[in-house]
């Protein structure tokens, strides 16, 4: 468009302008453009004094935008859409070179559920490169330059999202540590080693259920043998070799399950009603690989489900 650059002061206020609008916060645009808030509060107000009009409506409760902002937004976010297409179109022309998909998973999840399938997925994208971001203990804050991520979250619109499985606990071993101890609620806790997540709370173990006694939360440790790591993919390996009970997240231990190298400790389950999630960011054009690999993982993880539903 002929004379644009004399309509606004400059295209990165319009983008600072955007990441506002759609944030609703200035402090959070500024967190995604790494600058400071008061320099979103300039750029906001230069294009402002060179449009003529306010954008926003600074309220207690925060930004709300005009009538006229709610037009330059639309605008502008369909316009960095279209571009953003058209910019994944050009590179899937001319790439030269694999795609490299970052994921940031547990070190566990790939570990005991990813490698093992590893080289279905390789047949599946056989032009896809990962690179993962390893997380050995409880999932929080999503890295800026991750691709995909499970986590489990709240929907609070900022991402992509694709459900990968039920959070469903339960205590495994090995099938040779139950044949040598027996199950979790005929000889209690006092004659087992437990495994245990230090960034976890006892509690989170609850109680293993007797006869006619369905189980529920207890009170914490008890009599028995506890070991802590810090790394959950460190205990799933433990508990393989038979060495004591893990708790086991089905999202992660459902290949061990199935092949029956882990087996449940007890007839103890939490079911926490929440979900491990697939989350692409919104603030970038969704790559359509990264859509064909959240599908895969999805698929393949409700197929385990389906699989193990006279178990979990």
């Amino acid at each position: 468009m002929d004379g644009f650059s004399r309509l606004v002061p400059s295209a990165r206020g319009l983008l600072i302008f955007e990441a506002a609008a759609r944030r609703g916060s200035f402090t959070a645009a500024a967190a995604e453009f790494n600058i400071s808030q008061p320099s979103v509060s300039r750029n906001i107000a230069q294009l402002e004094a060179a449009i003529g009009v306010p954008l926003f409506e600074r309220r207690p409760s925060g930004l709300v935008l005009t009538g006229d902002g709610r037009d330059l937004h639309m605008a502008v976010h369909d316009g960095l859409e279209r571009i953003g297409e058209a910019l994944l179109r050009i590179r899937a022309r001319t790439r030269t070179r694999r795609q490299v998909v970052t994921l940031s998973l547990s070190s566990s999840f790939v570990a005991h559920w990813l490698l093992p399938r590893l080289s279905r997925f390789n047949a599946a994208f056989p032009e896809v490169d990962l690179r993962f971001d390893l997380i050995p203990g409880i999932l929080r804050a999503i890295p800026d330059n991750v691709d995909l991520a499970t986590r489990i979250l709240p929907d609070d619109g900022q991402y992509h999202r694709w459900d990968l499985a039920p959070e469903i606990i339960l205590p495994v071993c090995s099938p040779a540590y139950r044949a040598a101890r027996g199950p979790w609620e005929e000889s209690g806790r006092a004659g087992h080693v437990f495994l245990h997540l230090s960034e976890h709370s006892p509690k989170l173990w609850g109680t293993p259920p007797g006869k006619g006694d369905p189980g529920r939360r207890g009170p914490g440790k008890a009599p028995g043998i506890w070991h802590e790591f810090s790394d959950y993919a460190i205990i799933l390996q433990a508990a393989l070799n038979g060495e004591g009970i893990a708790l086991g997240w089905v999202s992660v231990v459902s290949t061990a399950l199935i092949a029956g190298t882990l087996v449940p400790a007890s007839g103890w389950r939490l079911r926490t009603g929440r979900f491990h999630t697939l989350l692409a960011p919104k603030s970038r054009p969704l790559n359509p690989v990264v859509a064909e690999i959240a599908e895969w993982l999805a698929g393949e993880s409700a197929g385990d489900i389906e699989r193990l539903a006279g178990i979990v």
